[in-house]
């Protein structure tokens, strides 16, 4: 018996990296043995900051489903599904914007922050509003549960409002979801300065094989004031010790002494920290190049969820059409 239904997904803005990975896709494939789990592709979210290149959601889409596929997202026991293509989503998307106020677009601290680091003085409609559709695509599913990591709460407890807010006007149908979040190690991006991010140039994909691999950390940031292999080496300040943490359990405390005492340099420590990622995404790859030579059954895989989430989304909305009084002719 499975403890209730989650709700988690992506914005279709390109292939997945590592911070995906441990922010939330290895909790997501641990997740789906323990609840119903429902993935949505966010296909129009990603126009939020995409909509002059439409164009590009296609291939994101699939990329996201089959990044999804090789980490270990099982479509027999999870159902991914593609956002646009549930009406209802939109639909209720209106319903709930008809009583959030703009002011409490404003101060939502997520928005503030994003549109900071995209540089956005001027938001577009659908950028503000990001976060009513969000809390359509949680409530539309009667989600009990959202996996996220601490950055993304506001939008939950928007979510959680809007929802509250709704069974007071009308009539208690949406289920008021909670935020789950996970202890996850914040993963910055190779430049040091940023969460690791599509948008900032600073990640290493999920499909990138040794060579890359190798290439991009070979240019993360280490400690500044080492010259020479043998100047000690402050570990705090190193990106990519930082990541020796995360990828490099077992011989972490080892590289750290080494490093303090100046026995090893930045690039046998660079050297090391490739491998052990490779190490983590080779079979993500090679389970990547099956569903990359057979995408019939990823686009089958997409229909699949998108049509079991239709029927779903069909009856919560019969419901707050009713609990609303607009279902007119029935």
């Amino acid at each position: 018996m499975k403890k209730g239904r989650i709700l988690t997904g992506d914005r279709t803005t390109g292939k997945l990296h590592l911070g995906h990975y441990f922010g939330s896709l290895q909790n997501r494939v641990k997740l789906q043995y323990e609840y119903e789990t429902f993935i949505i592709l966010a296909d129009v979210q990603a126009l939020t900051t995409h909509f002059e290149n439409p164009g590009m959601l296609s291939e994101s889409l699939r990329n996201v489903a089959i990044d999804y596929l090789s980490v270990g997202i099982d479509p027999e026991i999870s159902t991914i599904f593609v956002q646009s293509l549930i009406p209802e989503i939109a639909e209720l998307t209106i319903y709930y914007s008809m009583f959030v106020s703009v002011n409490s677009l404003r101060h939502n601290p997520t928005i503030k922050t994003e549109a900071k680091e995209r540089g956005y003085n001027d938001l577009t409609y659908g950028f503000l509003g990001y976060p009513v559709s969000q809390a359509a695509d949680i409530s539309f599913c009667k989600a009990n549960l959202v996996p996220v990591g601490e950055d993304q709460v506001p939008h939950i407890e928007m979510c959680r409002k809007i929802v509250r807010r709704f069974n007071e006007l009308y009539k208690p149908v949406l289920v008021e979801p909670q935020a789950l979040v996970g202890e996850v190690p914040r993963l910055v991006g190779l430049d040091g300065k940023l969460k690791m991010s599509k948008s900032y140039g600073n990640a290493i994909y999920l499909s990138e094989n040794y060579d890359d691999i190798m290439k991009k950390v070979r240019e993360a940031v280490t400690d500044p004031n080492r010259i020479k292999k043998t100047d000690p080496g402050n570990p705090d300040i190193c990106t990519v010790f930082s990541y020796q943490n995360i990828f490099n359990k077992t011989e972490k405390e080892n590289i750290e002494e080494l490093c303090r005492s100046g026995r090893i340099g930045c690039v046998e420590c660079k050297r090391i920290l490739a491998g052990k990622i490779n190490e983590l995404i080779t079979p993500f790859r090679e389970k990547r190049a099956y569903y990359e030579a057979h995408p019939k059954l990823v686009d089958e895989i997409l229909i699949a969820g998108t049509n079991k989430v239709r029927e779903v989304a069909k009856e919560t909305m019969r419901e707050v059409r009713e609990a609303m009084k607009i279902n007119y002719f029935e």
